[in-house]
């Protein structure tokens, strides 16, 4: 199958590559399929949650642990139960970022993770309890002024 993307023009992908977001993305409840495609060069740090409805909406997606190894998100039991699992680490999990310039001032919702089972493609974004993290962490932060998020 092919569709429009952003940020890569069209490009071709499987019926396997395609994430369900049953309840959508936050402010985009109606978006229910994307794709997660990786940016060149990033070691699959650096993605895009790209729309497979409306392809102008595509969000820019970190892997959580490149920025911070100690990154703990833990799910409540509904939100378990929803996504298919019984351990929180047995999904995946990104962060949406937010581009500014200069990239230092980029913010990153380490609060609001965007978690995949792997297993069923099925995707959702929850709010971790934990208020450890918040919604608008720097990147300068995590040290990644350089980023190219």
């Amino acid at each position: 199958m092919k569709t429009n993307t952003k940020y890569f023009g069209e490009i071709e992908y499987e019926e396997e590559e395609i994430l369900t977001f049953p309840q959508g993305i936050f402010a985009f409840e109606g978006e229910r399929r994307f794709l997660l495609l990786p940016f060149a060069g990033s070691d699959r740090n650096l993605l895009c949650l790209q729309s497979l409805e409306e392809p102008s909406l595509a969000f820019i997606v970190l892997d959580p642990f490149s920025l911070d190894p100690d990154y703990a998100p833990t799910l409540q039991p509904d939100e378990l139960k929803l996504m298919g699992v019984e351990n929180s680490h047995d999904l995946y999990y990104y962060v949406m970022c937010v581009v500014r310039d200069p990239v230092g001032e980029s913010t990153v919702n380490m609060r609001c993770p965007v978690v995949i089972n792997g297993d069923t493609c099925k995707g959702a974004q929850v709010i971790l309890e934990d208020e450890t993290y918040q919604m608008r962490h720097l990147l300068s932060e995590f040290g990644k002024e350089e980023t190219p998020c």
